[in-house]
């Protein structure tokens, strides 16, 4: 995907940036191009070991208000998450970090979205519970801080309550929406209505923990599975850099681009059986669908600093206009 703040640089370049700031240069393997944000290229280390390089944009480059910052947030998640991965938490090693990179261990497997399309049924609904676990397993994690929000200091987007903290991500895209000029399809002011009237189900979430908000399908590898699927596995899961301390629930909002995610889905079953808690209450219910709601204006905002086009446009509108009828409907 072709973004305006992918920072690309050449095979002496890249080898230059790794040996200076870890000591061991590397040899440019192949670029990654599925990602949408930043530059990644495939490498080899003198010492021998292969490795996924990323980097962040180019320091002048323009980015929304949550995305300050969000390297050193990917890196701070493969820090905490390294003592879950014997506990059914597969994740790349985070191998160097800099400010304005990191260098993990390469995956065994393959994104979810590129085998989808040949997975029987069984081993599609299989997987979904494995995710399910996995995901119960992150959110064990929680800030050392007790602060909701983006845990990267240059965002300035965190709070002591959840309510606080998602009111200022909302109000935070709304700026970055007036900035780009980005046609929203409803007022500003409507919108922050919306997550006004929503204060009380915001104020259930008592307990931040770590929400990826990213766990499309793209973002989860498997292992290739035979021919009837039966041995397909979860090999790992990445991109953990839109990571913020907030409602568990929230999480469903990505989740929902690779299947169900409702009361009796195979992902809540397995989320629950390792011991997350999902009620479907009202109040939860009115959450999702504020999330949705951010998640679509994330998508349509996004698309000012990356110069994404008309189409990519149109497709962040679709969710953004179903997620504020959905408010709406709420009454």
């Amino acid at each position: 995907m072709q973004s305006l703040t992918k920072r690309r640089l050449s095979a002496v370049e890249l080898d230059a940036l790794m040996r200076g700031a870890t000591g061991v240069g590397c040899r440019l393997e192949a670029e990654l191009t599925d990602g949408w944000f930043n530059t990644a290229y495939r490498v080899r280390f003198d010492d021998g070991r292969t490795a996924v390089v990323k980097l962040a944009p180019p320091a002048d480059a323009p980015v929304l208000t949550y995305e300050r910052g969000i390297m050193a947030t990917e890196a701070m998640v493969y820090r905490r998450l390294a003592p879950l991965a014997d506990r059914g938490v597969p994740t790349p090693a985070l191998l160097h970090a800099g400010d304005d990179f990191l260098a993990v261990s390469v995956l065994d497997g393959t994104p979810w979205d590129q085998v989808a399309d040949r997975l029987p049924a069984t081993a599609e609904r299989a997987l979904r519970r494995e995710l399910g676990a996995i995901t119960a397993r992150l959110h064990t994690l929680a800030p050392e801080d007790g602060r909701y929000g983006y845990p990267a200091p240059e965002s300035g987007l965190s709070a002591a309550d959840w309510r606080g903290a998602f009111t200022a991500m909302v109000d935070a895209l709304l700026d970055d929406a007036e900035r780009w000029r980005s046609d929203l399809g409803v007022a500003p002011a409507a919108i922050r209505a919306l997550v006004a009237e929503g204060k009380d189900a915001l104020d259930e979430v008592t307990r931040p923990r770590l929400i990826h908000f990213d766990l499309w399908p793209g973002n989860v590898f498997v292992r290739q599975p035979s021919e009837d699927g039966s041995d397909a596995r979860i090999t790992g899961i990445i991109d953990h850099e839109r990571a913020f301390w907030g409602d568990p629930a929230a999480e469903l909002v990505s989740l929902e681009f690779g299947g169900d995610t409702g009361p009796d889905s195979d992902l809540v079953a397995g989320y629950v059986q390792a011991g997350g808690r999902l009620d479907f209450t009202p109040g939860l219910r009115h959450r999702l669908a504020l999330y949705g709601l951010y998640l679509g204006l994330i998508l349509v905002v996004e698309c000012g600093p990356r110069g994404f086009g008309a189409d990519r446009v149109a497709f962040g509108r679709g969710i953004l206009d179903e997620r504020v009828a959905a408010l709406r409907a709420l009454g």
